[in-house]
């Protein structure tokens, strides 16, 4: 069976066809920039474009870049704030005339590395976490997501939450070297430890592909893994929400 998963982030909606029982992507990967409102109105219209592509009829996953509880986009991170309490499952699933489960990108991610990548089987506590605009995180637990498990929104001195200080986007705006970044990252993940001691730190998104770069620098006692999923790890992860959805239905 073949699923259409949807990763939309703030600079661009990505979707592609993916194997349910491999987890490989069985299309091209077909990317739309995201637009430049951020609003809902006009990010569902790129959604229903991107499944016109695909010319697909049946359930589609979406990963998406918030807070999302039972389908509502409970804030609305780096989007517009109109998407404060839109019930975005509702919103792609009219437009695009299909049934649609969404979930947060980074548990999105997580599902992906934990169902077909470095996480496969391992048990106990697993943190993703996601580095881009933002730090976006997920939670396992023997193999369970436990949903919304955003420890980027912790505060952090003057910064109204951490993601502000030690995102990829800080190391871009203020020009910082892998080094002054890296040790920025590991106080974050020093954060993570204390406050949920977890057995495996796993780390997604595009700044993880230059792990080497900064590892030197991280120097907490949880194994810290990057996952070599590629720009594909959300797409992946969104078609196994719908899997896991229908496992629960």
């Amino acid at each position: 069976m073949n699923v259409l998963g949807i990763d939309i982030g703030g600079s661009g909606m990505k979707g592609g066809l993916i194997n349910s029982e491999t987890g490989e992507m069985v299309s091209e990967r077909f990317r739309i920039p995201t637009p430049a409102s951020r609003k809902p109105d006009e990010m569902a219209q790129v959604f229903k474009d991107i499944v016109d592509h695909f010319d697909y009829k049946g359930p589609i996953g979406c990963g998406f870049p918030s807070i999302i509880k039972h389908g509502i986009c409970k804030a609305p991170g780096n989007l517009h704030r109109d998407w404060e309490n839109v019930n975005v499952e509702a919103l792609f699933s009219e437009i695009c005339g299909q049934p649609v489960t969404v979930i947060n990108d980074a548990d999105a991610a997580g599902y992906a590395v934990m169902n077909y990548g470095i996480g496969k089987g391992k048990l106990g506590l697993v943190v993703m976490i996601t580095i881009g605009t933002g730090l976006g995180s997920g939670a396992f637990f023997n193999g369970e997501l436990i949903p919304n498990f955003e420890l980027g929104q912790i505060p952090y001195k003057r910064y109204q939450k951490i993601e502000d200080w030690a995102a990829n986007s800080a190391m871009e705006r203020e020009k910082l070297s892998f080094k002054k970044w890296g040790k920025r990252f590991n106080k974050f993940l020093k954060l993570i430890e204390l406050l949920v001691s977890p057995d495996y730190i796993i780390l997604g998104g595009g700044t993880s592909d230059d792990f080497d770069q900064f590892k030197k620098w991280i120097t907490i006692e949880t194994p810290v893994i990057p996952a070599h999923l590629g720009n594909t790890a959300g797409i992946v992860g969104a078609a196994c929400a719908v899997l896991h959805n229908s496992h629960k239905n």
